[in-house]
């Protein structure tokens, strides 16, 4: 048996004489004919952690469902849904990569759509700021807190559709074409400047609300909240910057960061499963919507009000 390059594109010989292609336009190795180092990846992706994590995001997706209906957050749970779909359809083509790694449908579906899948999870996490700023103090935020869907969305698209094309000129080149690495890099690059920017915005805000805050009593359920709504925020930004990484070298045989499963379950896998069930004890529905009336910005407006009627109800003093 003997490995060659003809043309840039790597065969596989057997003793009977039989060739098979690892790449080009034509692949036809097999998991029996060729070894595995031949493909991308360079390993065959594990079963049981594929099939656990679409079941994982499965239930995250009814769960988010019921409580987007439940407190009518459309916007939150359409962005939730959206990105727990798209991480079973990578998930699933994980599982057709594992039965044969040098065919396209399993490499496309899992290289697109575990690129997309997180894109969604921080649009959902832009969209709670605003009714964080409403629920504190809208008077401590430096601008309109509706200026954080006209800012963050639209840079969330830009990053969504910056990594889309680049996954999708990666996935039909099967990995060859650097131009849609290069695309792809710059839509998570896109991201994790996002994210920073969003959580430098967050940290200014808690940082001028701080009076509102520390003088009315926070809700338990409400700092719970923010300490997974934080996680979730940590996660993704943790996964964008090592698919940076990943990246870097490009869908070759010689990126080591590639070739790595653990360490793809690890700051992949892992790092987005925890971000979308943050999410479901971060959702915005049991703080942010039925505890509005609760917050410290209706708390202070119930004082003043409070104060108003009080003298406006006392007596004058007499001439």
């Amino acid at each position: 048996m003997s490995a060659s390059y003809v043309d840039g594109v790597l065969y596989w010989t057997l003793p009977d004489g039989a060739t098979f292609a690892a790449g080009g336009e034509n692949p036809n190795c097999t998991v029996e004919a060729c070894p595995i180092e031949f493909s991308v990846y360079g390993y065959r992706p594990t079963l049981p952690g594929s099939a656990a994590l679409i079941a994982l995001y499965g239930i995250c997706m009814i769960v988010q469902i019921v409580l987007g209906i439940r407190y009518k957050t459309w916007w939150f749970m359409g962005a939730m849904v959206l990105g727990c779909i798209d991480e079973i359809l990578g998930y699933a083509g994980r599982i057709l990569y594992y039965q044969n790694p040098w065919k396209e449908p399993g490499f496309i579906m899992q290289i697109v759509c575990i690129t997309l899948g997180p894109v969604f999870f921080s649009a959902a996490v832009y969209v709670i700021l605003s009714r964080i700023i409403l629920y504190i103090d809208a008077k401590a935020s430096r601008f309109n807190p509706i200026w954080i869907y006209w800012i963050f969305i639209p840079c969330d698209l830009i990053a969504l559709v910056l990594q889309a094309i680049g996954g999708s000129m990666s996935s039909n080149s099967n990995g060859r074409s650097q131009t849609g690495v290069d695309i792809a890099l710059a839509g998570l690059g896109f991201q994790v400047a996002t994210l920073t920017c969003f959580s430098v915005l967050a940290a200014d805000y808690a940082f001028r609300s701080r009076r509102t805050w520390l003088n009315f009593k926070l809700a338990t359920n409400f700092k719970v909240f923010c300490a997974f709504l934080t996680l979730a925020i940590l996660t993704i930004f943790i996964r964008c910057c090592y698919r940076v990484y990943e990246l870097s070298e490009g869908y070759t045989r010689n990126s080591e960061a590639l070739r790595d499963e653990p360490l793809f379950i690890g700051l992949e896998s892992v790092m987005v499963i925890i971000a979308a069930y943050s999410l479901i004890i971060a959702h915005p529905g049991p703080v942010l919507v039925r505890g509005l009336n609760e917050g410290p910005a209706a708390q202070e407006q119930t004082m003043t009000e409070g104060k108003v009627r009080n003298a406006l109800e006392s007596p004058g003093e007499s001439d």
